[in-house]
């Protein structure tokens, strides 16, 4: 969508961007550091073309906060009654002053090819390095390299400025600081010891049907209009091939779709990603016979932000999967409080939609860094927003067997430093400070901040196919968060079935609900700061909920009973 222009004065505005007087900084906290694993190549020619986004400011979203919550408790007149991609957009398009503001500034100072959204919130366009540090004084373009994958992207090493005059207008820039974040999947060694008599050797879809109480009718239809998605990041590819040979050694016994029914953005040609792999082949396993799309945001270009370029596309479609799960995070204080409340606003976006989306917990325990002298958990977002159903980690009990779970130590979990504790899990929370026998300091984390986990899943163990080989002990959040993603496909389509919306937000209804259908992690602790106080351990799980496995792990029928009705 082409943004449109009307008329307004934009005179002093341009005398002001000429002077370079009257700036401010839109992201003064914005932390920068090189982080390890990338290397400068140095600065980048003045004449190459940049595109760059421009978050606008939006409107009503007091309103907006008020409908996700109406439609997302099942006690509300309102529950299932999403809005469509159009409702959103008028209740948060920015005011036409914003965007006449926006788009004169941007045009007098050379910019090109402009393209909006359907909401009107963001604003691509293109510019030259040279006219973009001319928009943007303090930015300085410089080219980086880093990843397995060698990857290019360009980033400013120094804050920018903008015109006093947009303050009101522009939330902030992206593609000026901002890294990717380089993790994936960890391969573990295999556990020592053989088991008895019925040992399993991996976590394999029939294994993880074993343990959630997946029977070989628990698939799709392929009657109704039910999808899911998950979206890979910075040059993290599937290959079609993996998948047709990971249902080949896996997906016998149960009704599978044959390949991902659509590719949203460019799918890439090199090496399959591990990451990418063991993303779609869990949630096609675990969700089967659903229609699966795949989000591919490698970053059209090397100014652009993958994940931010995702949440675009969400807010560019009319129609999209119920279902979306994504493997991606980052530390809370390695991001502007402004980037970060303006991403917690657009999945308040997907949320008043009826999208549910699950992100992965992360795989560093609690966390860890040192503030003033002092050591403090680290929490990760998105895993810490308000608005989205995070997901943690588990093992079994004895790796060869489908015993019951304990905690995977390296599920992330913890309270955030940034969003106060939402209402719907405020009963949980209290409980578990009030009975958990082994409270770290306080002052190791915000105790009123929004607690994470929500639910768990295996995270421990996994086969995965990529290239064509079988890899085997392949661990992390990003394993459990598509499983759990696949089985809430499955009970979306016992909705779609009786006629009822899809599940949504799930969040409220959760905690309403206590975590009814899920089996209780009440075994072990996960990590933390290496440190004489706390020795490596964070917080440790108990009964009900906790902030390392959440309420727990999927037992599917009970889920589906609790969740099908109303």
């Amino acid at each position: 969508m082409k943004p449109t222009c009307c008329p307004c004065s934009f005179l002093g505005l341009l005398a002001l961007v000429i002077a370079g007087k009257c700036t401010h900084s839109p992201e003064p906290d914005q932390r920068w550091m090189l982080p390890p694993g990338w290397v400068s190549l140095g600065r980048v020619d003045p004449e190459e073309e940049l595109s760059l986004t421009f978050a606008l400011k939006q409107q009503n979203l007091d309103r907006l906060s008020e409908l996700v919550q109406a439609v997302s408790d099942p006690s509300s007149p309102r529950y299932g009654k999403y809005l469509t991609l159009e409702d959103v957009a008028e209740l948060v398009q920015p005011s036409p002053l914003t965007l006449c503001t926006v788009q004169k500034w941007l045009l007098a100072a050379g910019a090109r090819d402009c393209h909006s959204v359907t909401t009107q919130d963001f604003l691509t366009c293109w510019l030259s390095v040279r006219q973009a540090e001319l928009l943007l004084p303090g930015a300085e373009f410089h080219r980086y390299v880093g990843g397995p994958a060698k990857t290019h992207i360009i980033r400013s090493p120094h804050p920018y400025q903008l015109p006093q005059a947009l303050a009101p207008h522009v939330d902030f820039v992206a593609g000026l600081h901002r890294f990717p974040p380089l993790s994936s999947p960890r391969q573990r060694p295999e556990p020592q010891g053989v088991g008895p008599v019925g040992l399993h050797l991996g976590v394999t879809p029939s294994v993880l049907r074993q343990r959630y109480n997946l029977t070989a009718r628990d698939v799709g239809s392929g009657t109704t209009n039910n999808s899911q998605a998950c979206a890979q990041f910075l040059e993290q590819y599937f290959h079609n091939s993996d998948l047709t040979e990971f249902m080949r050694l896996f997906g016998s016994s149960f009704a599978h779709q044959a390949s991902v029914a659509r590719v949203v953005g460019k799918q890439g040609r090199g090496r399959a990603g591990i990451e990418a792999s063991l993303d779609v082949e869990y949630l096609m396993s675990a969700g089967a016979n659903i229609s699966t799309w795949v989000y591919s945001s490698p970053g059209r270009h090397e100014a652009q932000e993958p994940f931010l370029q995702w949440l675009l596309l969400l807010s560019n479609e009319s129609s999209l999967p119920h279902v979306h799960t994504v493997s991606y995070g980052d530390d809370e204080d390695s991001l502007s409080s402004v980037y970060i409340q303006r991403v917690n606003t657009e999945f308040m976006k997907a949320a008043a939609r009826g999208l549910t989306l699950l992100f992965a917990s992360g795989d560093t325990g609690a966390g860890c860094w040192s503030v003033s002298g002092r050591h403090k958990f680290r929490p990760s977002f998105p895993a810490s927003s308000p608005y989205v159903t995070t997901v943690g980690g588990t093992s079994f009990k004895n790796p060869f067997l489908v015993t019951n779970e304990v905690v995977d130590y390296i599920s992330g979990g913890g309270f955030s430093n940034v969003f106060p504790q939402p209402s719907y899990q405020e009963e949980a929370v209290a409980q578990f400070l009030k009975s958990s026998s082994h409270l770290p300091p306080s002052s190791y984390f915000n105790a009123s901040g929004r607690a994470y986990p929500d639910v768990a899943a295996l995270s421990d163990g996994y086969w995965v196919v990529s290239n064509m080989v079988p890899i085997p002990w392949v661990s992390g959040t990003s394993a459990s968060t598509p499983v759990f993603g696949g089985i809430l496909s499955l009970i979306n389509e016992h909705r779609l079935l009786n006629g009822r919306p899809p599940l949504g937000f799930l969040n409220p209804r959760l905690y309403q609900q206590h975590g009814a259908g899920l089996f209780d992690v009440t075994h072990g602790c996960h990590e933390s700061c290496l440190n004489e106080e706390v020795e490596g351990q964070g917080f440790c799980s108990g009964p009900g909920w906790d902030p390392v496995t959440g309420w727990g792990t999927p037992n599917f029928p009970a889920l589906l009973k609790t969740l099908l009705n109303p």
